[in-house]
Formats: structure tokens, C-alpha cells, sequence
């Protein structure tokens, strides 16, 4: 499961726009994919969109922080049970 958590984070740390921006900036004429056609678009309707996406992406981002640290606090209250188990079973013995 935290495997998991990482993995997403990572991908969606990957497909930050930031370079994109950067690339937008610098550009004059900007096309973007309107299914298999490339369409000239409007500088700032491009920003916007990729701002957008960004925006999604760092609450996906927190998303998985916030799951990230409820399963490492699970698991750690589950390695203390189990210990507490060990403990007493070892007792008994």
C-alpha cells in the first residue's frame, strides 16, 4: 500500500507542467492536440490550462501525502501491537 502511495506521487510529481510554462514563455506561436490534430491556440489560454493542471495535480500530490502518513501511523500502530503480542506470549513461555 505505501509502495503505492510513493509510485502515484512520484508519476504525478513527474507530470508537473513547470518545464512546459517555461517552454510557453519563450514561445511565440503555440499549438496544442485537439485529438490528432494540432490546433494553433492562444498563449494564454495554454498557461491557463497548464496552470490548471498543475493546480490538480499538487492537491492529487497532498492527497497522497495525507494517505501517505495515515498508513505509516496504522503501521506503526500495528508493529506495536504485534511487539506487545511478542512480549506477552514470550512470557508465558
Amino acid at each position: 500500500m505505501l509502495q503505492q502511495l510513493l509510485l502515484q506521487k512520484q508519476t504525478f510529481q513527474a507530470q508537473l507542467m513547470e518545464t512546459a510554462q517555461e517552454e510557453i514563455k519563450k514561445s511565440g506561436v503555440i499549438y496544442k492536440f485537439a485529438g490528432n490534430v494540432l490546433v494553433l491556440s492562444k498563449k494564454e489560454d495554454i498557461e491557463r490550462d497548464l496552470m490548471e493542471k498543475n493546480e490538480t495535480i499538487m492537491l492529487r500530490i497532498k492527497n497522497i501525502e495525507k494517505q501517505e502518513e495515515l498508513s505509516k501511523e496504522k503501521i506503526k500502530k500495528l508493529r506495536g501491537e504485534i511487539l506487545e503480542e511478542i512480549k506477552k506470549n514470550q512470557g508465558k513461555k
